[in-house]
């Protein structure tokens, strides 16, 4: 593990939006930071947010509304931002960070269409600027093991996969279920771990993909997005794997992977605490028990660590726009009731960077 450095050499962070995540998880993850540190706070309430920077530390200079976002451009002590906001607010905040000359870590989905992901990719790229999307299952010990399990044939020839995320969401106002807020249900806000997951535990990108989806009418909740959404894709070399998603079930998180040796299991995949990785060979089933460590302050803190050291971060704005045109294409096979070619795209990790720490630490007790 690297060692911390002192605050004063850390990467200031203004962050963003702050709510519910922001409260109960980012702002405790920088208190266990070792390269990050918190410095701002962006929203709409400057009030309520004040009060919550005091509990940090801040003061009433270091508090910000959203119309004065460019204003971060004068603080030479932020050198990052962390968009938490809803999803269709993160390109033109990506875009007014990036010409500030703030680094952007930016929450899951990136956008709500490909063109504005397209669009924050260009932003930051032109002011120089790194742009990481805050998928922080790519950065976990257990789910490294588990990609390790996958590439290294522990599990013999992969062949099928398969991944469930639901939740109950019965807010019908809450701005997940507003199109023009969210850009879908909940294929881009939770069905989006488990593409984005087994793309990560493969290394490869799919080449097909076929979906059907339900919205009931009448629902007050799913007027404007999905209730639940199934899809498939066909990776190389024949490897299929199955997810469904949904905002009307109990709460459901694991992903399966089948192998000609073995397989693997993880559940929970997907909460942020008391993830379970299981396996079963031919020699016997067994849970690997690996240290627990905040998903939030690993990812956090990988971005700071690129930025101190020049390096692309390994889930950089490309990754995140390629999740975005898959995302496209499963919604165009369930609108047009057929499968969607991709496009053919070879290698491994194509869209991903330099490696994480918790790529290099077993992470097993």
């Amino acid at each position: 593990m690297s060692t911390p450095l002192p605050p004063q050499e850390r990467v200031g962070y203004a962050v963003i939006g702050v709510g519910e995540l922001t409260t109960a998880e980012l702002l405790p993850a920088f208190a266990l930071s070792r390269f990050s540190r918190l410095a701002a706070l962006v929203s709409g309430d400057r009030a309520e947010t004040e009060r919550i920077a005091a509990g940090y530390g801040l003061t009433s200079q270091d508090v910000f509304t959203y119309d004065q976002l460019d204003e971060l451009a004068q603080r030479q002590d932020i050198g990052a931002v962390y968009i938490v906001t809803p999803n269709s607010l993160h390109r033109e905040q990506t875009e007014r960070a990036a010409q500030a000359g703030k680094h952007v870590l930016c929450e899951k989905p990136m956008a709500t269409t490909v063109e504005d992901a397209e669009a924050m990719v260009q932003a930051c790229r032109v002011a120089g600027v790194k742009l990481m999307i805050a998928y922080r299952c790519q950065y976990t010990p257990q789910h490294w093991q588990a990609r390790r399990l996958v590439q290294e044939g522990d599990l013999g020839d992969i062949r099928v996969m398969d991944s469930v995320h639901g939740q109950m969401e019965d807010d019908a106002g809450a701005w997940r279920l507003k199109r023009d807020l969210a850009g879908g249900g909940p294929l881009p806000d939770i069905g989006l771990y488990c593409l984005n997951t087994l793309r990560f535990l493969l290394g490869r990108e799919p080449q097909e993909v076929s979906a059907t989806l339900y919205q009931p009418q009448g629902e007050e909740r799913f007027q404007e997005v999905e209730e639940s959404l199934a899809w498939t894709m066909r990776f190389p070399g024949g490897i299929l794997a199955s997810c469904l998603t949904s905002y009307n079930v109990q709460t459901i998180r694991y992903l399966r992977v089948f192998g000609k040796e073995g397989w693997l299991s993880m559940d929970p995949a997907y909460a942020y605490q008391g993830l379970r990785l299981e396996v079963e060979r031919a020699s016997g089933r067994e849970e690997l028990n690996m240290d627990e460590e905040d998903q939030f302050t690993l990812e956090i803190d990988h971005f700071s660590q690129c930025i101190l050291q020049n390096k692309t971060p390994f889930t950089p704005g490309e990754e995140g726009l390629q999740d975005q045109r898959i995302m496209a294409a499963i919604y165009q096979s369930a609108q047009e009731q057929r499968p969607v070619a991709l496009e053919q795209i070879d290698g491994l990790d194509v869209f991903r960077g330099e490696l994480p720490d918790s790529a290099r630490s077993g992470g097993e007790q």
